[in-house]
Parts: structure tokens; C-alpha cells; sequence
């Protein structure tokens, strides 16, 4: 098994099609079969489905992508520190929908500059969060956990060779428009807002209602509208009255004044953690992205 074998199992598997990864590495197509046949013999499985329509990943190709993918960064890694040095050190985050998260990024930005550091930033589902780290794509994932979904993501994270890390923890609070009816309440309740639609984040039609990055107990709610982005919810706030439960952190440098967190009386419990892949050791930039995130704590 050798590297270039495993960039072009992961080019074909990208493409769908061996001829195409044959030109994009400038070699005869029967060199891309002959390698990734050997690769086969190997590993003792197949690991693409060949028809007249191109390629197709095994369940158990699919796997060995996964891992092959993990070699290549990893490479890409030592080969960027020891070899190219030169070249920018590259630096991902992926994070649910957390204004904080980005406001951290930015300073981090700021902090180091763009001249040896190639940044990038990923908000988005729950899953896409996970698949982030779990692929190299990025360092750090910051996700939330709360007494409901606490076992089923801890095993779904370690099924995924990840484990998770707590950030802090914090009070559940109503996310409102600042001319909403209960914006200016000391405190709401549940009761309090039953009038008005609730706001959460759409983690796709087959998703777990553990995936979710609100309380699971804003599902049990009637009136509930799931949006893709934050824009979006926050113009529903805007246009319908609609809330939704939060950790209580905002950063009005990016969103402005036109927002409110109101503390909501609820017995709930959440904390909001990040995410890294198993046994790996966090560089000099996430540690102190993650210094910047502590920064925010309740």
C-alpha cells in the first residue's frame, strides 16, 4: 500500500470515475486501474463497484476511504511543517449555528494574520459538524450537549473515533426580537411562549432529534418551524414573533442590538463542548481559538 495508491483511491472515489482521475494526474487510465486493483488485492475487498456509468464505493470501500482520507491529511500535515515550508498552515473549525464561535475565529484571525495561516470555517448540521473533524476538514468542532442528548452523542461521537471537551456551561435563555412582546421580561416561561412560532435548526429529514442544536424539549412544541440558516431565523424573529432557546451569549458587534436573550425558567441543563479526534493533540492555533471561546463562559 503506498500513498499515491491511496490519493488515487480517494481522487476516484471523489470523481466517480477512473478516467477522470487519470487525467487529472496526467497518467494512462489503465495505470489508475492497475493501482487501485493492487490496492484491492491487498486489502482483500473491493473497494469500488465498477459499471458503464463510472464508479461506485463498497459499503466497505466507503469505510477505507474514510481512513485513507485521515493518512493523506496527516501527510499533508508533516509535509507541510517539515518539507514545504513555505506553504501556509492550514486551520479548519466547523461549529453549529454560535455567533461567539465565529466572533473567536475572527479574533484568532486577527491575532495570527493571513501571511503563514491558511483559515477556514464551516457553520452548519450537527452531522456536518462531526464529519468535519472525523475527515480532517476540520481541527475543532463545537457542538452543544445537554442531559438529553449527552448518551447518545457520546457514543455517536466515539463511534466516529472523536470525543468531546467542555467549553462551559450555560443557563437556557429565549433568543427574541427586541420588539418582541416578552423581550423586555426580567424572565420567560414555557407559558409564556406558547403564543408565538419556535425557531429551530433543520438537521435533515432521517436526523436524530439528538442532533439537534436546541433543547430537546423544543420539539415537543406544536407551533415549530425549522429553518437552514441564521439569517434566516433570525428574520423569522423579526417577521413572526418566533424564538428559540439559546445559550445566552451575543455578540452584538455581529448581530447588532435588535436581539434579545431572556433567561427562560427551565430546569434544563446545557453545556457547550468542542470536538476533536481521538488521542490528537490540538496545535498552538486551536488551542488558543479555544482560550478565545473559554473567554465568553457565563
Amino acid at each position: 500500500m503506498t500513498l499515491q495508491q491511496l490519493i488515487y483511491a480517494i481522487s476516484t472515489a471523489d470523481e466517480k470515475s477512473i478516467n477522470k482521475t487519470a487525467q487529472k494526474f496526467f497518467v494512462s487510465q489503465p495505470a489508475i486501474s492497475d493501482a487501485i486493483k493492487d490496492l484491492e488485492d491487498e486489502v482483500g475487498f473491493a473497494i469500488f463497484e465498477r459499471s458503464n456509468r463510472g464508479v461506485t464505493t463498497t459499503a466497505e470501500g466507503a469505510d477505507f476511504i474514510v481512513y485513507a482520507r485521515q493518512v493523506i491529511a496527516q501527510y499533508d500535515l508533516l509535509k507541510e511543517r517539515y518539507i514545504d515550508k513555505e506553504q501556509k498552515i492550514k486551520f479548519g473549525v466547523s461549529t453549529q449555528h454560535y455567533t461567539f464561535a465565529v466572533k473567536s475565529y475572527i479574533q484568532l484571525i486577527s491575532d495570527y494574520g493571513t501571511d503563514k495561516y491558511e483559515f477556514s470555517v464551516y457553520e452548519g448540521k450537527t452531522s456536518e459538524v462531526i464529519k468535519d473533524v472525523r475527515t480532517f476538514r476540520s481541527e475543532i468542532g463545537v457542538i452543544h450537549l445537554d442531559e438529553y442528548n449527552n448518551t447518545y452523542l457520546q457514543k455517536y461521537l466515539k463511534y466516529n473515533n472523536l470525543e468531546c471537551h467542555k467549553l462551559f456551561d450555560c443557563k437556557v435563555y429565549a433568543y427574541l426580537y427586541s420588539k418582541h412582546p416578552l423581550a423586555n421580561r426580567a424572565k420567560v416561561t414555557e407559558k409564556d411562549l406558547e403564543p408565538y412560532p419556535c425557531l429551530t435548526f433543520y438537521q435533515g429529514e432521517d436526523a436524530p432529534i439528538y442532533l439537534a442544536e436546541e433543547p430537546v424539549s423544543m420539539f415537543e412544541k406544536k407551533d415549530s418551524i425549522k429553518v437552514s440558516d441564521r439569517g434566516t431565523m433570525l428574520n423569522m424573529m423579526v417577521g413572526l414573533n418566533g424564538y428559540t432557546l439559546c445559550s445566552g451569549i451575543i455578540c452584538e458587534e455581529l448581530n447588532g442590538s435588535r436581539y434579545r436573550a431572556v433567561p427562560y425558567e427551565s430546569r434544563e441543563k446545557t453545556s457547550v463542548v468542542y470536538v476533536t479526534r481521538e488521542g490528537s493533540t490540538l496545535s498552538e492555533l486551536g488551542e488558543k481559538y479555544i482560550e478565545l471561546m473559554k473567554s465568553f463562559a457565563l
